[in-house]
């Protein structure tokens, strides 16, 4: 059993429906479900750049398993342009590690891999800005 506390007005999705907690709540989930909390959600106008596209169609893969084949393609693409793009090996490692993860139909434990994906990026962005 897994249990989740959400605070007053916190949102989750659980199996594509979009939950909004009134006061502080918990949950406790008794079976197998795909579940993000407010703050692993991404909306769509901040999937600005490659990495973060990533995160969002491997979000959108993990909330809603019936459109996975659509999002698979857009994610193997983002993939292997990351991959071309960063220079740093741990980067392209972490790129490497996503893919292992999506391809075993782990898409929860995918969403944190690309979170260190989207902070290579980041760092990668401010270096060339420098």
């Amino acid at each position: 059993m897994l249990r989740i506390t959400l605070r007053d007005g916190e949102k989750a999705i659980v199996n594509g429906a979009v939950i909004r907690a009134v006061g502080r709540t918990q949950i406790a989930v008794e079976n197998k479900v795909s579940i993000l909390r407010g703050r692993e959600i991404m909306r769509p106008e901040e999937a600005t750049t490659p990495a973060r596209q990533l995160y969002f169609s491997a979000m959108l893969a993990y909330i809603d398993p019936a459109s996975r084949d659509s999002h698979h393609d857009a994610v193997v693409g983002l993939v292997g342009a990351l991959i071309g793009a960063f220079g740093a090996q741990e980067a392209k490692s972490a790129c490497i590690r996503f893919a292992s993860e999506i391809a075993q139909g782990e898409y929860y434990k995918a969403l944190a891999t690309a979170r260190e994906v989207i902070a290579f990026e980041d760092a990668a962005i401010a270096q060339q800005a420098a």
